[in-house]
């Protein structure tokens, strides 16, 4: 009989088509999972992936498995839980461009959604949360693609950025254009100067802070102009892109990334991306 070990590894690694993400995800080594897919594969008597310098692709048979290898995970999970072992713990991390004036919503929704499972939920960065979820510390990871160095996850949505002021700022014509930014590094950021860049449109910082939290308090108190997703901004808070001749800027996917497929991490998936604006 297969090893179920070595079935998850082979999911694993047809969904993230990477072994050394794979490992990662698991807290194992490259090596280990190779020779757990080498075993099933042997053990099957089919190949069932194709292995390149740059890529790993599912061979004939593998997409064949793949579904029911889906399948025999779910009921093996199902079968351990029969005897009502402890509540399932499922980490969570989303960006907080994402979600933020709005995160007591998210989190009621979560803890509704199925209270056999405890959400253990982050907030931060998409650069930070894709390092957590590829260092195997989270099992769900909501971002937004801010670079090319990875094209791989599912785009659940897209958001669009605006400039966000207070409704009685005032921007004086002989002054660099005030802004409250997130410190280096940070995708938005890059984004934002990127953008003004291009209009040739000088800038400063006239606040930075860590989070949307942080941004948005700052813009709603008139220290400054900021660049968020138009339903994270606070109230009393308008877009001033036009008013103030600012350059648009380009919208970003929203990717989730995780090996899971069981039932219950669907069902928190779709309760995560409720919000997100379809593409």
């Amino acid at each position: 009989m297969p090893d179920i070990d070595a079935i998850q590894a082979f999911v694993l690694v047809a969904e993230l088509k990477s072994f050394t993400l794979a490992a990662d995800a698991i807290g194992g080594t490259q090596a280990a999972i190779s020779l757990k897919i080498k075993r099933l594969e042997e053990s099957l008597g089919r190949k069932l992936l194709e292995r390149t310098p740059r890529q790993v692709i599912l061979s004939v048979h593998g997409q064949a498995f793949l579904a029911s290898a889906r399948r025999l995970l779910d009921n093996y999970q199902d079968a351990l839980n029969c005897f009502g072992q402890q509540k399932r713990t499922l980490r969570v991390g989303v960006s907080h461009h994402i979600v933020g004036a709005d995160l007591t919503l998210w989190l009621r929704r979560l803890a509704n959604t199925d209270p056999e499972v405890i959400v253990a939920f982050s907030l931060g960065t998409s650069r930070d949360m894709l390092l957590n979820y590829e260092q195997g510390k989270l099992d769900v990871a909501m971002i937004l693609r801010h670079d090319n160095r990875r094209q791989d996850g599912e785009v659940v949505g897209v958001e669009r950025f605006g400039w966000m002021a207070a409704q009685d700022f005032e921007l004086q014509s002989d002054r660099a254009l005030p802004l409250a930014i997130q410190p280096e590094p940070c995708g938005m950021r890059s984004m934002v100067m990127a953008a003004l860049q291009a209009q040739n449109r000088p800038w400063e910082e006239a606040f930075v802070g860590s989070g949307i939290l942080a941004i948005g308090a700052a813009v709603t108190a008139g220290i400054g102009i900021g660049a968020m997703v138009g339903r994270m901004a606070p109230s009393g808070c308008v877009d001033v892109e036009q008013h103030f001749d600012l350059p648009p800027l380009p919208n970003r996917d929203v990717v989730l990334y995780t090996a899971q497929r069981d039932t219950q991490t669907q069902a928190l998936i779709r309760t995560l991306s409720a919000d997100i604006p379809s593409l």
